[in-house]
């Protein structure tokens, strides 16, 4: 017997069996991207089987789900670096960033992302040409909202909020002694906060993250709404001359699961490598 194999042989059965995958875990990963494949096929059947109304459908769309992707990349990373920097803010001692962040924070939780989405587009267009009426000032006399930026920017100050909430609690779940050791260390405060205390608390709030992810995908389909031709507005266009509407609804209800459960499995995947051993 040659030494490699007498070294697995004497080496305990407990630590063989911890170095084997966890067998529950590869399953529910095997199911779920199962799952993310029937869907798929589902749709390409179809279209295949059916090309008139799905085939048109999903041709008649497609510019709409390109819409849809972009916004939702978009808007989550400016969410990001919002939500970063109002949740810094939240844990701040200066009683004066403390207190702006906090209000922003209630007011726009108060507030349905409809609503807010119809006052970007509406209401502050108008508001702009108003102001440039009374200074007599021409651009603004004569600005038109943009679709997409307002649907942009209103998504992202709205989400912001929420992740502001999330950064923040990721940040107090933390134990006290971590800014200490930090500084014990000879960091700054801002270097701790950069370099202890904020990867520690991504880590932890990540599922959370991905979730907001999927809600944000899912809600972008409320910019339909002012003017942006994304995947909900291109499939009720299709239907305003088509009149099918259980094909239409039922293809884009198929695109959207699609596209959340594909952003769920990379968010899992991404959770996976960032997560904290125990």
């Amino acid at each position: 017997m040659s030494n490699e194999s007498k070294k697995e042989a004497s080496e305990p059965i407990s630590g063989k069996i911890a170095k084997l995958p966890q067998a529950g875990e590869l399953s529910a990963i095997d199911a779920w991207w199962g799952l993310v494949a029937v869907v798929f096929v589902l749709i390409l059947l179809l279209v295949i089987l059916r090309p008139d109304p799905y085939g048109r459908i999903l041709t008649f769309v497609e510019d709409g789900i390109v819409v849809t992707i972009f916004i939702t990349i978009t808007t989550f990373a400016l969410t990001m670096i919002l939500g970063l920097i109002c949740g810094l803010g939240r844990v701040s001692k200066n009683r004066v960033i403390y207190g702006v962040t906090s209000v922003y924070v209630e007011i726009i939780r108060g507030i349905p992302l409809l609503v807010q989405l119809l006052v970007w587009y509406f209401a502050v267009p108008a508001l702009i040409v108003q102001v440039g009426n009374a200074i007599h000032f021409r651009p603004f006399q004569q600005y038109l909202a943009n679709p997409i930026v307002m649907a942009i920017v209103g998504i992202s100050i709205c989400y912001a909020a929420y992740m502001a909430e999330i950064v923040r609690a990721g940040i107090e779940a933390l134990p006290t002694g971590q800014m200490e050791a930090a500084r014990s260390l000879g960091m700054t405060k801002s270097q701790s906060m950069r370099y202890v205390i904020l990867p520690q608390a991504y880590r932890s709030i990540m599922p959370t993250i991905g979730n907001e992810f999927i809600a944000l995908l899912k809600d972008s389909s409320l910019i339909s709404v002012v003017s942006v031709a994304d995947l909900t507005r291109r499939g009720r266009e299709f239907l305003s001359f088509s009149s099918r509407p259980i094909e239409t609804y039922l293809m884009m209800a198929l695109l959207y699961l699609l596209m959340t459960l594909i952003s769920a499995r990379i968010a899992k995947i991404v959770e996976n490598k960032t997560k904290l051993e125990k």
